[in-house]
């Protein structure tokens, strides 16, 4: 796994767990080129949060006798459509019109690469939403250093939250009891480490690396 500390935020009381759980974290460039593309950024992290929102009432519907699973996605549900709601709002006050933007090949990435089984399927959905959420919430903690004061207030208030959202996937996802979680772990991690580091044509809030840019 890489360890750096580029740009990792000087507080991480409540980000800790998430840099420990990544297996890569943000390289400085998509930081610096978030600066150059404020709209891109708001527009996307609404889609982001409808998608998960999505993503958890679709586990909800397909696992109706996992009761643990039912409570923990209800209310991340909530709060997901909570989030798109207030960045709606944040962008309808700096004059950004919500329009539809190309996604990023983030999700589709990692999602191409979820079993077939019926119950590692499960396990793999899981540690993706893990993996995603916990990627949300490093991302957050790093705009909230460089953003203005209203903008970074914001994402300081989603921090505590998107950090329970992965660890509530992370425990679903062990409390399936497979004996394949942490190998599957390791996949994705190692997955999710080559979208985040690897070039990427457009920039997008879990984009990789700016076309421009390299890493030595």
């Amino acid at each position: 796994m890489i360890r750096t500390t580029e740009c990792r935020p000087a507080d991480t009381a409540l980000t800790g767990s998430v840099y420990n759980f990544l297996f890569c974290e943000t390289p400085g460039e998509w930081l610096a080129e978030a600066l150059n593309h404020p709209e891109e950024l708001l527009i996307d992290h609404a889609n982001c949060e409808k998608k998960a929102a999505a993503t958890a009432m679709k586990l909800m519907y397909r696992y109706t006798d996992n009761r643990t699973l039912l409570t923990k996605m209800s209310q991340l549900a909530r709060e997901e459509l909570l989030h798109f709601q207030q960045v709606v709002e944040l962008m309808r006050e700096r004059g950004i019109k919500y329009t539809q933007i190309a996604p990023s090949r983030y999700a589709s990435g990692l999602r191409q690469h979820i079993s077939h089984s019926e119950s590692l399927a499960l396990v793999d959905t899981l540690l993706i939403g893990a993996f995603i959420e916990a990627r949300s919430c490093e991302r957050f903690a790093l705009l909230a250093e460089v953003l203005d004061p209203g903008l970074s207030k914001f994402y300081r208030n989603l921090l505590r939250s998107e950090a329970r959202h992965f660890q509530d996937y992370l425990m679903l996802a062990y409390e399936t009891g497979h004996a394949e979680v942490s190998a599957r772990l390791e996949f994705f991690g190692e997955m999710e480490k080559s979208l985040i580091l690897a070039p990427d044509e457009l920039f997008r809030f879990h984009s990789g690396m700016p076309r421009a840019s390299t890493l030595g």
